[in-house]
C-alpha cells in the first residue's frame, strides 16, 4: 500500500503540472497562485488512500482527487471574501492581491475546473461519483451559510454548531473517501462506512482546532491563538461555556462579549479563565474523542483485512492528536 507522503507527492505533481490557460491570466494565475501556497493535500489524499484500501487503481483517482483540492481551494477563496481575510497559510489572500471581482471569477473557474476533473472515471461509475459530488459541495455552502448566520445570532446550540461543522468541514473528508472507494469498486455498505469514518473524524478534526485555537502552543499552530476569542467566533468552547456558567461567571463572559474597548490580550486572558474554571478545555476534549471513537468503529466495520486500515487508523489519530 501507499503512504500518506507518496500520495500527496503525486498530487503535488498533478497540481503543479496542470495545464492552465495563459489567457486572461488574471484569471488563472490567482487559481495558479492559491494552489502553489501548498497546503497539506489532506483531503485530497482520502481520495487515493480509499482507492487504495479497496485495492483499486490509484492512477485512475488522481484526478478526481485533484478535483476535490480545486473544489476545496475554490471555497477557501470565496470563504476568504467573506471573512475579509487578508492571509491564506501566510501568504496574501487571493482578493487582498489582486481584488475581490478577481477572486470571486477565479474562484469559480475553479469550481468549473474541479467538474472538469471529477469526471475524469470510468462511464459506468460516472453518475454514482457526480452524485456525491454534488451533494457534498452543497452541504459545504449550507454549512458556510450556517457559520455565518451564527455571528448574528444571540443563541447558538451545540446540536446547531455540530450540524454546521459537519457540513462545513467535515463531509468533505467523508464524501472524498467515499469517492475514493466508488472508483475501487467497494460495496455500498464499505462505501457508506467510509464516508461515515470521514465524517466523524472531520467533526473531531475541527473540535480540536476549536481547543487548539485557546490552548495550542503559538509557535506550533501557526495562526493567532485566541483568535476565535477576539473575534466572538462562535465555537463549541463559547457556546458550552454560555449553556453553563452561572451568576458572575455568566455576567463577566456575556460582557467581555460586548466590551468594545478592552484590549485583545486581556480579554483572550479573561475569557480563558472563565474556560478553565468551568473546565471547558476538557468537555470540549472529551466531546472530540467521542466522536473520533466513533469514526474508528465505522472504521473497524469496514470489511477489509486490519493491516490495510492502519494507514488510516493512522492518519486518524494524527489528526485528533495534532498540536497545529
Amino acid at each position: 500500500m501507499y503512504q500518506i507522503s507518496e500520495l500527496q507527492q503525486l498530487l503535488d505533481q498533478g497540481i503543479n503540472n496542470y495545464p492552465y490557460p495563459s489567457s486572461p491570466r488574471n484569471l488563472y494565475e490567482p487559481v495558479s497562485y492559491l494552489l502553489g501556497l501548498g497546503g497539506k493535500r489532506l483531503r485530497p489524499a482520502l481520495v487515493l488512500l480509499a482507492a487504495d484500501l479497496f485495492e483499486g487503481d490509484v492512477e485512475k483517482a488522481i484526478k478526481p482527487a485533484m478535483a476535490i483540492e480545486f473544489f476545496h481551494n475554490f471555497s477557501l477563496m470565496h470563504d476568504d471574501i467573506m471573512d475579509k481575510a487578508p492571509l491564506r497559510r501566510g501568504k496574501p489572500t487571493v482578493h487582498a492581491r489582486w481584488n475581490d471581482e478577481t477572486a470571486i471569477l477565479s474562484g469559480d473557474i475553479m469550481l468549473i475546473e474541479a467538474y472538469k476533473l471529477i469526471t475524469h472515471v470510468d462511464a459506468e461509475i460516472l453518475p454514482q461519483v457526480i452524485h456525491v459530488f454534488n451533494k457534498v459541495a452543497t452541504e459545504v455552502c449550507e454549512g458556510q451559510q450556517m457559520d455565518m448566520n451564527f455571528e448574528k445570532e444571540s443563541s447558538v446550540s451545540i446540536s446547531d454548531y455540530i450540524e454546521m461543522i459537519k457540513l462545513k468541514t467535515a463531509v468533505l473528508l467523508g464524501g472524498s473517501l467515499q469517492i475514493g472507494a466508488i472508483i475501487a469498486g467497494s460495496t455500498t455498505i464499505n462505501q457508506q462506512l467510509i464516508n461515515e469514518f470521514g465524517t466523524k473524524l472531520g467533526i473531531a478534526f475541527q473540535l480540536q482546532d476549536d481547543i487548539l485555537d485557546v490552548y495550542g502552543d503559538p509557535e506550533k499552530f501557526g495562526k493567532q491563538v485566541g483568535g476565535d476569542i477576539i473575534s466572538n467566533k462562535k465555537t463549541f468552547l463559547l457556546i458550552k461555556s454560555l449553556e453553563l456558567a452561572k451568576d458572575h461567571l455568566k455576567l463577566e463572559l456575556e460582557r467581555l462579549l460586548i466590551d468594545q474597548k478592552i484590549a485583545a490580550e486581556e480579554k483572550v486572558s479573561r475569557v480563558t479563565a472563565i474556560y478553565n474554571a468551568l473546565n471547558i478545555k476538557e468537555i470540549a476534549h472529551k466531546k472530540m474523542m467521542d466522536y473520533a471513537n466513533d469514526a474508528l468503529e465505522c472504521l473497524d466495520k469496514i470489511n477489509v483485512a486490519d493491516d490495510r486500515k492502519l494507514i488510516l487508523k493512522d492518519f486518524a489519530t494524527h489528526l485528533i492528536m495534532r498540536d497545529k
